[in-house]
């Protein structure tokens, strides 16, 4: 053999060598690879069902706690106005009209200012003014909600008595049809007050969701029609409000959510009565008012049970609300696709 034969045999074997490394190398790397792919998809499935198995234990623990008011009161519980700790008698008529009712009002008040917000800021709002002023908004939502309460309890109420009040008596309280909304004792405190206060505090969450959902629509879209000769209405109009009507459906259920569930603010203002008026100037309860106030002092199995079955109540309520939010958006969905 000559010495030329050898030295290229020497370098195919090396060569093998070598490949064969790199192979085994490619394996292992694939190996560690499918492994870490696996611990990832493993531990990134555990966190989503650690979600769904706490929400499990709340829905769980709520309805073993209520079935001793269940079984004592049934169905009629839920249309009972009386509410009586010291005889044991339990209704949540009172709590569930206030919860629907203050949270309607925020939303109602809460709505068109959210969209006029959005809306300014990403269509007429100068350049300089922008950024601090969405910034501001935001900073609302960061609030406290006890904030929130002792400010309507001390400086809003007043106020509200002394010049609202008044004002929405001698007007809309004249109207045949809804002037018993706006009848009755001006103090200050009751639903309205409430569901002022909600709003005010949910206007934050809903008009950053609008804005952050304006500013996706394609300017190209919005540029083609001021071309044509469109103002600034017929822009929002015709070409923003159907590109972004699922996310505006989306931050309103959001803050609908939030205002359901608000506790400290509500009880502040609310009045804390367990009476049922058709005036939206009386006092009232919510359901998150009533266990603000009552849990640390029920002392009757049957006081607390009603309390639990209350929260079980407003947990069904709010995912309900949220249930047809996003069934109203697949709807959406499905009607755009089919466009």
């Amino acid at each position: 053999m000559t010495a030329s034969s050898v030295s290229h045999a020497a370098s195919e074997h090396k060569n093998n060598e070598s490949s064969q490394l790199s192979h085994e190398r490619l394996v292992a790397v694939m190996r560690r690879q499918r492994w870490q792919d696996f611990l990832f998809h493993k531990v990134t499935l555990g966190f989503a069902a650690l979600v769904l198995v706490v929400l499990l234990g709340i829905i769980i623990s709520l309805f073993l706690r209520a079935i001793p008011a269940m079984q004592e009161f049934g169905l009629p519980f839920i249309t009972t106005i009386e509410w009586d700790p010291v005889n044991d008698k339990f209704g949540g008529l009172i709590a569930i009209a206030g919860t629907l009712s203050t949270s309607i009002i925020a939303l109602l008040i809460a709505f068109p200012v959210s969209f006029g917000i959005a809306l300014f800021l990403t269509e007429i709002c100068p350049a300089w003014l922008k950024r601090p002023l969405g910034t501001a908004i935001e900073l609302l939502a960061g609030v406290p909600s006890i904030i929130y309460g002792m400010w309507g309890l001390f400086i809003f109420a007043p106020l509200f008595s002394t010049y609202i009040q008044p004002f929405l008596a001698m007007t809309l309280g004249k109207l045949p049809v809804i002037g018993v909304l706006f009848s009755g004792p001006m103090i200050g405190l009751g639903i309205l007050s409430a569901g002022v206060i909600l709003a005010i505090m949910i206007i934050p969450f809903i008009s950053s969701v609008m804005r952050d959902v304006f500013e996706v629509v394609p300017p190209v879209l919005k540029e083609s029609a001021y071309g044509l000769g469109c103002t600034k209405w017929e822009v929002v109009r015709k070409i923003v409000l159907p590109y972004t009507k699922i996310g505006v459906v989306g931050g309103v259920m959001l803050g609908l959510g939030r205002a359901l569930g608000e506790t400290m603010a509500v009880t502040f203002v609310i009045g804390n009565a367990h009476k049922l008026s058709w005036s939206l100037f009386s006092a009232g309860n919510s359901i998150a008012s009533t266990l603000a106030n009552e849990f640390a002092e029920a002392e009757s199995v049957l006081h607390t049970s009603s309390l639990f079955l209350l929260g079980l109540i407003l947990f069904v309520i709010t995912f309900v609300v949220l249930a047809a939010a996003k069934l109203l958006l697949l709807g959406l969905s499905r009607k755009e696709g089919a466009k």
